[in-house]
């Protein structure tokens, strides 16, 4: 009963920014890596390189370039994966704090209890545990694909080599999503923070991280790089 109690404290419009959230994450995320033919994404351009760059290691000699480029892929997933555990931490913090945060919010003439913030807070939260699980999956996925990449032959005659090499590509390409679905979890939960300001402020926060997301992989200069065509 006091779980209902509480919710007369939240309006429809936070519902729908709510709602609006969540499911433009989800959709963003299917349309990134499932993009139409005829407007591919910055992601599935990506991706093709790196098929590509598996090839290309089989006759590498030596691979300490192939290695090095790995393992700074694997650092930005550490990296990212440390941040989200820290920023995770913080939270759990302002919430256990969410009465400073009360208390600031009526010094600014905004009346609402403690329950608001720490709801508000935690919806930033489930996004950043979110892109944390996904960077440490990436990690991993990353480490799986060393381990292939390690058993491939550089004797291009070796008929297991081409075979591992693609095995090693699409680890690699299934790596490169999940880090970028941890990005992805980043920029929203930097959007739902801004419910702090109310469901207006979530519903225009979530719109500019959409905005900035759609533009990153469908209209950006990467992009554009990318699809330049190679004499």
């Amino acid at each position: 009963m006091e779980l209902f109690d509480h919710l007369q404290y939240f309006s429809l419009l936070d519902a729908v920014a709510v709602i609006y959230l969540i499911a433009a994450w989800g959709v963003l995320g299917y349309v990134i890596e499932n993009p139409p033919k005829k407007r591919v994404s910055t992601s599935v351009l990506v991706a093709d390189y790196r098929r590509e760059w598996m090839v290309h290691m089989i006759s590498r000699k030596p691979r300490i370039f192939d290695a090095t480029v790995l393992a700074t892929l694997r650092e930005g997933t550490s990296f990212l994966a440390s941040a989200c555990l820290i920023a995770i931490g913080g939270g759990l913090a302002a919430i256990s704090n969410a009465e400073r945060l009360s208390a600031v919010a009526s010094d600014l003439a905004i009346e609402a209890p403690k329950i608001i913030w720490e709801v508000k807070i935690l919806l930033a939260l489930f996004f950043i545990t979110n892109a944390f699980l996904k960077f440490i999956w990436s990690n991993r996925l990353f480490g799986y694909c060393g381990v292939v990449m390690a058993s491939v032959s550089n004797d291009e005659a070796d008929p297991q080599a081409l075979p591992r090499a693609h095995k090693a590509g699409e680890l690699n390409i299934t790596a490169a999503r999940a880090f970028n679905a941890g990005i992805r979890g980043i920029y929203f939960a930097l959007g739902a923070l801004s419910w702090l300001l109310g469901p207006v402020g979530l519903l225009v926060g979530g719109s500019i991280v959409i905005f900035i997301m759609l533009r990153r992989e469908f209209a950006s200069t990467s992009r554009r790089i990318l699809m330049r065509e190679e004499v």
